[in-house]
């Protein structure tokens, strides 16, 4: 009798660390090199997000709850090294990659996913994109095995378009970027749109410059100055995002600047009171979205991450990622496990919804739509204005506000299922 009770006990204990078995996702990112610090704000997005699921039991699963589990992989920001990093993960069956600062590489990713997945279907991958947002990935290229959780290229523009549609003081722009898929599609994307809502506006300038190569940008704001540029568009993200503003301080060149990236990793606190009303971003929330609401819901949650987080240079907020999480692990309880096209089956369509932010994974081509907010930089304690960004004293308030729906462009993909 008593072998039958040590053999249960040992069949039960077997069967709760099976159960608590943590659910692995694989991050292929820069973790070194130019753009680390963007690689390392991801890690704490995801990490604040996946100990929020954690600290909820996991996800519940019919074999019992079982935890989420980050597991990196720095690709030293090239493309040969994430595939590199794909292949590790397959030889250890992680089932879930996530990537995003890089759209080269996301492409490169959903082409080596798809091709693994044939060849190897009883251990099949998913691929969700946090970032890359070349409008291709979820177009002409898009797969089912893929995934984005962030507006593309098209979408951002078409919000920053609406503000300047009403931008009496826009009449020269110049544009610049990075010298990749979506440097090359935004400026694209910028062309196309003025021509539709501000025929009238002349462009003064189209730049592409090495990413991730040019640490000195006077001579491109010089350039930028000679053109009589009275506005610049720029997706710039991480150094060459700030060493672009700092530039643009240090030579007095007191324009706005419609960003893809502008509130954070560094650019508010390099710019200055050269920003104050003239810096914009665009992204799906910032943490000043909360203003005026009487739940406090957004506020709460940008607390909780800088009470995480509370070095200066490391409030960097991305609430797509956290979404993503959510959803990741809403997918995964509802399919009954990690198999890739049971979760992707789970993700199509699948909402979000809190107190505060709202979005929907559409099936047709993968693309989460959501609202995004325009918001202009100000000096810390201007009405509206109740955080700055990394301690920098200044931060940023909406300007603009487009709905899902108003957010939401048509797409040409083809989906094989």
């Amino acid at each position: 009798m008593k072998s039958v009770f040590l053999s249960a006990a040992l069949l039960l204990a077997s069967a709760v660390a099976h159960a608590a078995e943590p659910i692995r996702i694989g991050m292929i990112e820069g973790m070194s090199g130019a753009f680390a610090n963007a690689g390392q704000a991801v890690v704490r997005n995801l990490r604040f997000a996946i100990d929020r699921i954690n600290a909820g039991g996991g996800v519940a699963l019919p074999g019992g709850a079982r935890p989420l589990e980050l597991v990196i992989w720095d690709n030293k920001q090239g493309v040969e090294e994430s595939l590199v990093g794909l292949r590790h993960f397959a030889d250890q069956r992680i089932p879930f990659i996530v990537q995003g600062n890089s759209s080269a590489v996301a492409a490169a990713l959903i082409d080596a996913v798809d091709k693994h997945n044939q060849r190897s279907p009883q251990s099949r991958m998913l691929f969700l994109n946090y970032s890359a947002v070349d409008p291709a990935l979820t177009n002409e290229k898009c797969s089912y095995w893929h995934f984005r959780f962030d507006a593309h290229a098209d979408m951002r523009m078409h919000a920053l378009t609406e503000v300047i549609r009403g931008d009496s003081g826009a009449s020269k722009v110049y544009l610049i970027g990075q010298d990749y898929s979506f440097g090359q599609q935004l400026a694209r994307s910028a062309r196309a749109q003025l021509a539709a809502k501000r025929p009238d506006i002349a462009i003064v300038g189209d730049e592409l410059h090495p990413i991730g190569k040019i640490k000195d940008f006077s001579p491109y704001i010089a350039k930028i100055k000679a053109s009589g540029a009275d506005t610049v568009i720029t997706g710039n993200w991480g150094n060459d995002l700030t060493l672009l503003v700092k530039a643009a301080r240090e030579q007095g060149l007191n324009l706005k600047f419609y960003t893809f990236y502008g509130n954070g990793l560094g650019a508010p606190a390099s710019i200055g009171d050269a920003g104050v009303g003239r810096v914009r971003a665009v992204a799906e929330w910032h943490p000043n979205t909360g203003a005026g609401r009487r739940d406090g819901a957004s506020d709460d949650f940008y607390l909780d991450f800088r009470r995480r987080y509370p070095k200066p240079e490391e409030d960097y907020v991305h609430l797509r990622m956290q979404l993503m999480i959510a959803m990741l692990a809403d997918a995964v309880r509802k399919a009954g496990g990690t198999e890739a096209a049971a979760v992707a089956r789970a993700l199509e369509g699948a909402r979000y919804r809190n107190a505060f932010h709202e979005a929907t994974m559409r099936a047709e081509d993968h693309q989460l739509i959501q609202p995004l907010y325009v918001s202009v930089m100000q000096k810390a304690g201007d009405a509206g204005l109740r955080f700055d960004n990394e301690g920098s004293g200044y931060g940023f308030k909406t300007e603009r506000y487009l709905a899902p729906a108003q957010t939401a462009l048509p797409g040409t993909c083809r989906m094989r299922r």
